[in-house]
C-alpha cells in the first residue's frame, strides 16, 4: 500500500473541507458532492515530492518551505502539540491515522501556473532525477503537465490547490 494525495483545486475552505472523509475524485461521485477538478497522485507529499517540483520550476536548491501549507483538516486547534499527546493517541485517530486536508500557498500554486510550457520536459526531468518515484520520463512529464494545469484552472479561477491524503 501507498499514500495517496488527491491535489485539487476549491473555491474556498469549506468547500476544500467538505466531507473530509471521502475521496476527492471518487469512482462515483456523490449526488449532493462538489465535483473536484483533481490530480491523483500516491506518494507525492505537498512539502517533500511538490517542494521538489517548485525547487527544480524555480531553479533552486530544495527547502522545506518551497510549498508552505496550512492544514485544515484534520482540526488544527485540536491536535496533540507534545510527543507524549502524540503516543497517546487511541487507535482509529485521525490525527493518527488521517486522512488530512492541507491547502498550498498561493505562491507555490503560481510557481506551478506559471511556468513555461516550453520548459515542462526540462523541468520533469531535473524533478524525476531528484525523486526517482518509479516513474518512466514520460509519466513524468504527463504528470508535471498535470500539476502546471491544475495550477493554470485554479489561478484563473482565484482558487487554491488542496491536498487531501491519506497513509497507506
Amino acid at each position: 500500500m501507498s499514500a495517496m494525495h488527491d491535489y485539487y483545486r476549491a473555491p474556498d475552505r469549506a468547500t476544500a473541507t467538505w466531507r473530509p472523509g471521502q475521496l476527492r475524485a471518487p469512482a462515483k461521485p456523490l449526488p449532493d458532492a462538489p465535483v473536484f477538478d483533481v490530480v491523483e497522485t500516491k506518494w507525492i507529499d505537498p512539502t517533500g515530492c511538490l517542494g521538489d517540483l517548485v525547487a527544480a520550476i524555480r531553479e533552486v536548491p530544495y527547502s522545506n518551505d518551497l510549498v508552505e501549507t496550512i492544514t485544515l483538516y484534520p482540526p488544527p486547534e485540536g491536535a496533540p502539540k507534545t510527543e507524549d499527546e502524540w503516543l497517546a493517541l487511541p487507535e482509529g485517530s485521525l490525527y493518527r491515522d488521517g486522512p488530512e486536508i492541507q491547502e498550498l500557498s498561493m505562491s507555490a500554486r503560481d510557481t506551478l501556473a506559471e511556468v513555461d510550457d516550453a520548459r515542462l520536459p526540462e523541468v520533469a526531468q531535473k524533478w524525476l532525477n531528484e525523486h526517482p518515484f518509479g516513474l518512466d520520463d514520460e509519466h513524468a512529464l504527463d504528470l508535471v503537465r498535470e500539476f502546471v494545469a491544475l495550477a493554470w484552472r485554479a489561478k484563473e479561477s482565484d482558487q487554491l490547490l488542496y491536498c487531501w491524503w491519506i497513509p497507506g
